[in-house]
């Protein structure tokens, strides 16, 4: 596999990774019980398919870097995940709008992804499907029933709408890194994903009595390396142990 293509997988692993991160400090603060249990889950889900990822890039590439070394030996630059994964959690509707979005675009990717011609991915995405279809419901209902709740959930969950509305355009702009994976097989094209993902966003919102924006100038550059202010900010914490003391076993 060319060394463009674990750049690919290498950035799919770090939304993984960043995303997984930002639900995990959601753990012993969601606002019921359920939810404390739940959304570690899914950050555990989320890391264990970074874990898979790395691991298979880590081997492509033959450079010694294993797992750990990608998750957490790595400048900020170096970083490829989606901008809308490392966004600060903000309240409980921005949480759950994030997931679905993600978890909907995600479903859809692993979906395709199952019949790609490397036969280690189709494996990962075999897995990662069940896994990305329960959080896509999980937030689904999260998302009506915010949306379609009391007063305040609702102008909540609005707000969600509005401020993670230019972050969702990145979803579907072609990694640069990709290096023809996707004429390959390899990997699906994420913009041909769009139209089935735009068509689950308004199942949903029209239940929750939600508007998608439109005509939205999308934000982009984490592919590129190029990241909000808060990446700094989340490395710090997720790397902390491993820089304070390197390659340690405990």
């Amino acid at each position: 596999m060319p060394a463009a293509w674990v750049a690919a997988l290498i950035g799919l692993a770090d939304d993984h990774l960043i995303l997984g991160h930002r639900l995990s400090e959601w753990c012993g603060h969601a606002p019921m019980l359920e939810e404390d249990l739940a959304m570690p889950n899914i950050a555990l889900d989320l890391i264990g398919q970074a874990r898979g990822l790395y691991t298979y890039a880590g081997d492509l590439e033959g450079a010694g870097r294993d797992e750990d070394a990608l998750a957490f030996g790595r400048l900020e630059r170096a970083y490829r995940n989606l901008l809308i994964c490392e966004l600060p959690n903000g309240d409980f509707a921005h949480t759950m709008l994030r997931q679905f979005y993600f978890a909907s675009f995600m479903q859809l990717f692993w979906q395709e992804t199952e019949s790609s011609t490397d036969a280690t991915l189709a494996a990962i995405a075999a897995k990662a499907v069940k896994e990305a279809q329960y959080h896509r419901r999980h937030c689904a209902e999260w998302v009506i029933r915010l949306g379609d709740g009391t007063d305040e959930s609702a102008r909540r969950m609005a707000e969600a709408v509005t401020l993670l509305a230019p972050y969702t355009g990145e979803f579907f702009i072609a990694d640069p890194e990709a290096g023809g994976a996707v004429e390959a097989g390899v990997l699906p094209d994420t913009k041909a994903l769009q139209p089935a993902w735009q068509a689950d966003i308004e199942q949903v919102f029209a239940a929750a009595k939600l508007v998608l924006p439109e005509n939205v100038y999308a934000q982009k550059g984490g592919r590129s390396g190029l990241h909000t202010e808060a990446m700094g900010h989340l490395l710090a914490q997720l790397q902390f142990m491993q820089r304070s003391f390197p390659d340690m076993t405990w």
